[in-house]
């Protein structure tokens, strides 16, 4: 059976429409090469690079020379057609040594993190990346909600007219805790803005079941006509924790099901961030039970 471009042939099993790829932030005891080796042996016909440490420091010295050899060796992979590549920008520490993901854009001051969004930009337009992934961020406790959404209003059109400069689509993921927790504060953010075309949505599965009122479904089909990425994993009900397959409550056939259902044609990226210490082995057994879930999908259609 062969694959769609981009993804490699899965002789035996069902093809989604969509490109099942790994994420490198779960992959943080490896060197980028050998990442990409493993992600390729394994099947997977897309990669979520995060930038920063330990895979590409968007700020080091020669960073566009890195870029132009991986998007060599990326059309290089599976003989010649390719690995998919969106841009995730969820780094932790990359702007302040000290302080998780600061500075934010609902931040008083923003100017580091707008730089780093903005050569994300770049760096995904060197790679044809698929997108650039990115989060409101956390208030501070000197902010309020309005002051919050008032800096994304401020702060979000000149990134998108970068973006829209680069042929570039940004991609914004709702998450617990952050000021854009929900589809439906993306959403209404994308309204407020005038509906950009270059800015889309990110759903993180998992979050889903810890935010959404309509669950993983009613957020999919909700975000369906701007969902430009997508993040899996596995999650419990009662708060955000990552979580392989099978260790939480996501419905992995039904999530898949969805996708197709709405017609997305994009990455969907494993995401488990604290995981590194079994990447390969993750890999592999993530593979296996996306494999097992489009299977079970298939043979439960009914015509």
């Amino acid at each position: 059976m062969s694959g769609a471009p981009g993804v490699p042939a899965d002789v035996g099993h069902h093809v989604p429409p969509f490109a099942l790829g790994y994420g490198t932030n779960g992959f943080t005891d490896h060197p980028l090469d050998v990442v990409l080796d493993v992600l390729e042996h394994e099947g997977y016909g897309a990669v979520a690079l995060t930038l920063g440490f330990p895979h590409l420091d968007p700020f080091a010295p020669g960073w566009g020379e890195r870029v132009d050899v991986l998007r060599e060796r990326l059309a290089g992979m599976h003989d010649g057609a390719g690995m998919r590549v969106v841009v995730e920008t969820g780094t932790r520490f990359l702007l302040d040594p000290y302080v998780k993901h600061r500075p934010t854009l609902v931040d008083a001051q923003a100017a580091a993190r707008v730089r780093f969004l903005e050569r994300a930009v770049e760096i995904a337009a060197g790679l044809d990346a698929e997108c650039v992934s990115f989060f409101s961020g956390v208030l501070p406790d000197d902010a309020s909600p309005a002051d919050g959404w008032a800096r994304l209003r401020d702060r979000l059109p000149d990134l998108v007219e970068n973006a829209r400069g680069h042929g570039v689509q940004l991609s914004l993921e709702p998450e617990p805790g952050m000021l854009v927790e929900t589809v439906a504060d993306a959403l209404r953010l994308h309204e407020e803005l005038g509906a950009p075309p270059e800015l889309g949505v990110t759903v993180d599965v998992g979050h889903c079941l810890v935010v959404e009122p309509d669950g993983v479904v009613g957020a999919l089909r909700a975000a369906a006509p701007h969902l430009a990425n997508v993040q899996l994993d596995d999650m419990p009900r009662t708060h955000h924790e990552h979580r392989p397959f099978g260790e939480g409550e996501i419905d992995l056939p039904l999530v898949l099901a969805t996708l197709t259902e709405i017609g997305y044609t994009g990455v969907a990226a494993v995401e488990l961030p604290r995981h590194s210490y079994d990447a390969p082995g993750l890999a592999r057994r993530s593979m296996a039970a996306m494999r097992a879930a489009t299977d079970h999908t298939r043979r439960t259609e009914v015509p």
